[in-house]
């Protein structure tokens, strides 16, 4: 029964996570994609790949010309006519031909390590750019730990394949075909009796590969999982605590970290299979050769020295079969992977910029909202045609209960999301028709979960304007009322903090946020529920310095605390999506509706306080 009620549970915790996290991927290889993964490659087609490429060839030629050297004419030559001479410059060539060898493969190595890492740093690059560029609709359906997966794990899964991968595929198959073809050339009969277990392990290999292609894929979905839920319970490490759920945490963690272990060990063990039947191949053929070559001599149909040749070349013959096959592995991990990073490189920003769009220079912040509609989702409206109009330098308030739309409205203006319906204009002008940089580059947006970086607190204000300079930063705090806080700090301005600003109250960080907003000296500034978090003696220092601050530019608040917005040139209250009233607060007030009830309700809740 017990055994039962934790089975419900593991599943009822996969089901979560089947949600939050990538599943497997059941394709085959891929060779367009693999050519799309190629392309990273493109930019360094001059340097360090044809570089790389000169090396391994060299060494190649090195590798196929020394078994020669040694059976054809040490053994066939020199030591059949005795000929010391000869016999001590072949050592001194081979020796020579060694040391060569060394040096190319150093170089190889150097060139293929440089080559691999631009690559990578290149296509990480490129995703963590294009994620950024993404609208808010593509993070409003995944969980950070899965982006991040994809940024970090899948990317770093592909490093193997561009530091030495395509180049000693590259040298191993022209080593094979090299191969054969001077086994031919040595001896047609005895190259086709030793060659002739090739097609047993190539119809067992083709198996073993799909079932090795799908228990990696499968490593991946679970390493996925788990680093998906390790984002998670680091983020949500003080919920986990607050509510003593580290047992059952740890007992989930557990259940990841066991489901990666055993993939992961399946994968190993059925890859481990190969190299056994690579050895078994070459055991066969080391057989044959010494049987069949030993007949071939004693009937004078091949010398020693070509025995000696084939013997040499037939030990680097699975080596190279042995590699591929590993290769093949490695290939098939990282479709898996690129199949993952192309999914989040194909995807396209709902809000898309058009080309030639308009670029605001002087934007003034005059905002229109022509019977606008919009839905997060198909089957629920957030906003209902609504038209609304923001003069420039005017302050507007936006009020209603939870989930009535107000900061869709803040979204819309910003143009994180654009409009199911109708229009968004600033001063005459359809947001769909401008920049996005020069859009938002004038709009400074102030939220009640303030985000603060790791860093200096000097540098999470200049975070809102990088050009700025220590004097202009500190001026912003002082503005804001932050300046008394910070100078009590350990370092000052210079004081470090680390993500989230754990070390400061949430008030402060607020604080920060409002002199970063403003330290952007933006023409629309939007505070999204940005006073919740202060405490009422902060608030109105706050409340004195945006009189000064606001005027001037259009400003958007949006507050459950209707005593931040009494001064607002116009209020609009919102009920699920629709403008029920407007005016400012006397008229509101006056007028006696849903705005009076707001205002009423919440004296009353002081009162009991």
């Amino acid at each position: 029964m017990a055994e039962a009620t934790d089975r419900k549970k593991e599943n009822r915790h996969l089901k979560r996570f089947y949600y939050t996290v990538d599943q497997a991927i059941d394709k085959p290889f891929n060779w367009k994609q693999m050519l799309r993964l190629l392309q990273y490659v493109k930019p360094y087609g001059k340097t360090y790949l044809p570089a790389a490429l000169i090396a391994m060839l060299l060494s190649t030629i090195i590798r196929l010309t020394v078994p020669i050297l040694i059976g054809k004419v040490a053994v066939d030559v020199a030591i059949m006519n005795q000929d010391i001479t000869m016999l001590n410059y072949l050592v001194i060539g081979i020796g020579v031909l060694y040391l060569l060898n060394y040096v190319a493969n150093v170089f190889r190595i150097k060139w293929v390590n440089q080559l691999g890492q631009n690559v990578i740093f290149d296509l990480r690059q490129h995703l963590f750019s294009h994620v950024e560029r993404l609208s808010h609709r593509f993070f409003d359906s995944r969980s950070a730990g899965s982006i991040l997966v994809r940024i970090l794990n899948d990317v770093n899964s592909l490093q193997e394949l561009f530091t030495n991968g395509i180049i000693n595929l590259l040298m191993d198959f022209v080593t094979l075909i090299a191969i054969v073809v001077i086994l031919f050339a040595l001896s047609p009969q005895l190259a086709l009796a030793v060659i002739i277990v090739i097609p047993l392990m190539f119809l067992i290999s083709t198996r073993l590969r799909k079932m090795i292609r799908r228990t990696w894929q499968d490593v991946r979905m679970h390493q996925s999982r788990l680093n998906s839920h390790l984002n998670e319970g680091l983020q949500g490490m003080r919920i986990t605590q607050s509510f003593t759920q580290e047992n059952e945490n740890a007992e989930f963690f557990n259940g990841v970290n066991q489901g990666y272990f055993n993939s992961f060990r399946i994968a190993s063990k059925r890859s481990a299979m190969f190299r056994p039947l690579v050895d078994i191949c070459d055991a066969v053929g080391t057989i044959i050769l010494i049987a069949f070559g030993s007949y071939l001599i004693l009937n004078g149909t091949i010398q020693v020295g070509t025995f000696v040749s084939f013997a040499f070349f037939l030990g680097m013959f699975w080596g190279p079969i042995s590699r591929l096959g590993q290769m093949y592995n490695q290939l098939l991990m990282a479709m898996a992977s690129s199949e993952r990073i192309f999914e989040f490189l194909d995807e396209e920003s709902n809000v898309e910029e058009k080309q030639n769009a308009y670029v605001f220079t002087d934007m003034k912040g005059h905002i229109e909202f022509d019977h606008v509609e919009f839905s997060y989702e198909e089957d629920r409206i957030a906003l209902h045609e609504i038209s609304l109009d923001m003069k420039e330098g005017e302050t507007v308030a936006l009020v209603g209960h939870t989930g009535s739309g107000k900061s869709t409205i803040a979204n819309l203006i910003s143009r994180f999301y654009d409009p199911t319906k109708g229009s968004v204009k600033i001063d005459g002008i359809d947001l769909k028709d401008v920049t996005l940089d020069s859009l938002r580059s004038q709009i400074s947006v102030v939220l009640q979960d303030t985000f603060i970086f790791s860093g200096t607190i000097i540098e999470n204000i200049r975070f809102g304007r990088p050009n700025a300079t220590d004097e202009e930063v500190m001026k912003a705090a002082e503005v804001v009322g932050a300046d008394d806080f910070i100078q009590r700090l350990s370092n000052g301005y210079y004081t470090e903090v680390e993500e989230r600003g754990n070390i400061l109250s949430a008030g402060e960080r607020q604080l920060l946020s409002f002199a970063r907003a403003l330290l952007a000296n933006p023409r629309i500034i939007i505070l999204d529920e940005a006073t919740a978090s202060i405490d009422t003696e902060t608030e109105v220092k706050i409340q004195e310095a945006m009189r000064t601050l606001l005027k001037g530019r259009t400003s958007i608040i949006i507050a459950h605390r209707l005593s931040t917005i009494r001064e607002s040139d116009t209020i609009f209250v919102l009920e699920q999506g629709n403008i029920i009233e407007q005016g400012d607060h006397e008229q509101l007030m006056n007028h006696q509706g849903k705005y009076y009830d707001l205002v009423q309700s919440q004296f009353q809740m002081l009162d009991a306080i």
